[in-house]
């Protein structure tokens, strides 16, 4: 149980170099990656290999077709991991897989992958949280200590923070998550998928110039916002739309979607700086963690830069390479785990579309 405090010895210097490959495929990204942890207390990033099912503007990606995707390029992607990191599988202590939370279909096609190899190789598994996966890569990658962390992406949004071998959810979505919001409303308007709705978006807000009237719904700690993205779409059926084509003179009333993307992105963001202000407050920390693949968007970065900045902290945050889903974050939260004596045994090594964050006995963390 979350609320349980579970002590095991912390982690220790390893007595000789482990190597843990990573596979993640919860969405519509397929990642393979190769990190090491030396007997010097380093950590080094072998490889970190990542192919995108992208689909036409307008259209998301369902669970079958991705699960296809994902089968038919999982050995390119791993192969190419390999070579890059100049290893075999034989190097290898353990093959990590996302075992959630994600989307059902890709989820099974990615352990089903890594329990091919773990039989074919006589290599430990490790069943890894996704959401742990990304705040574990986050504090290696950026150095901060104790962050309150910001998990932002298509499929998550939470307020976190660390407390007795458990990462503790302060606050979250009721219903969509920020970059679920935001993929949708690309489909909307017919913003392209490649590289991502949410990049495309935060491109064409730049282009904005008017803030428009949208829902701001915090409820204490966690957020709504499949009200605004209600609200949001409704402007694309007012008269004043226009979606292309210039204005001509005078015409000072008309919306844009670059003026929708403005406007989303404003109201969004300060719904997400104002519950992380208050869970730092709560806790007293001055720093902040951004994972997942929203928190790429430069936007958010700084306004959540601003408030830390305001209260003597500052804002941890990681390129495309490690916030967008990825294998070497899998690889690093599993290998931590593995190196803690903990295996998932082949009988065991199911998915779960609903694997909470707070579930996870984070044993490495004294």
């Amino acid at each position: 149980m979350p609320g349980r405090v579970r002590k095991r010895s912390p982690l220790k210097v390893p007595d000789r170099p482990y190597i843990a490959l990573g596979l993640e495929g919860s969405a519509n990204k397929l990642g393979a990656g190769i990190i090491r942890h030396g007997p010097d207390g380093s950590t080094t990033v072998l490889s970190n290999v990542r192919h995108t099912y992208i689909t036409p503007p307008g259209e998301g990606f369902l669970p079958r077709d991705t699960a296809i995707h994902h089968r038919e390029w999982a050995l390119a992607v791993i192969n190419d991991a390999l070579n890059k990191a100049e290893i075999s599988f034989h190097d290898i202590d353990c093959i990590c897989y996302t075992k959630g939370p994600g989307m059902g279909a890709p989820l099974v096609s990615v352990a089903l992958v890594a329990r091919t190899l773990s039989l074919l190789y006589d290599k430990p598994l490790v069943g890894v949280n996704h959401c742990v996966g990304h705040i574990e890569m986050g504090r290696q990658i950026t150095g901060a200590r104790n962050p309150i962390v910001l998990y932002v992406s298509g499929g998550n949004t939470q307020v976190i923070a660390y407390s007795q071998q458990c990462y503790r959810i302060f606050g979250e979505t009721l219903d969509i998550a920020v970059g679920n919001c935001l993929d949708r409303f690309a489909r909307v308007i017919d913003l392209s998928n490649d590289p991502s709705p949410g990049y495309n978006i935060e491109q064409e807000a730049k282009k904005g110039k008017r803030l428009l009237s949208l829902p701001y719904t915090t409820k204490g700690m966690d957020i709504s916002l499949s009200g605004i993205l209600t609200s949001v779409e409704s402007y694309t059926r007012d008269k004043r739309y226009r979606q292309n084509g210039p204005l001509s003179e005078g015409e000072v009333d008309i919306i844009t979607p670059q003026d929708l993307c403005f406007s989303l992105q404003e109201v969004v963001y300060a719904m997400l700086v104002e519950i992380t202000e208050r869970a730092m407050a709560h806790i007293g920390s001055k720093e902040v963690l951004i994972v997942g693949g929203v928190g790429c968007n430069e936007h958010l970065q700084g306004m959540m830069g601003t408030m830390a900045k305001e209260r003597g902290g500052q804002v941890f945050a990681t390129d495309e390479r490690f916030c967008i889903d990825n294998g070497i974050m899998i690889a690093q939260a599993g290998l931590l785990s593995y190196r803690m004596g903990f295996q998932t045994p082949l009988t065991k090594s199911t998915c779960t579309q609903r694997f909470r964050t707070d579930e996870v006995h984070v044993a490495w963390r004294a």
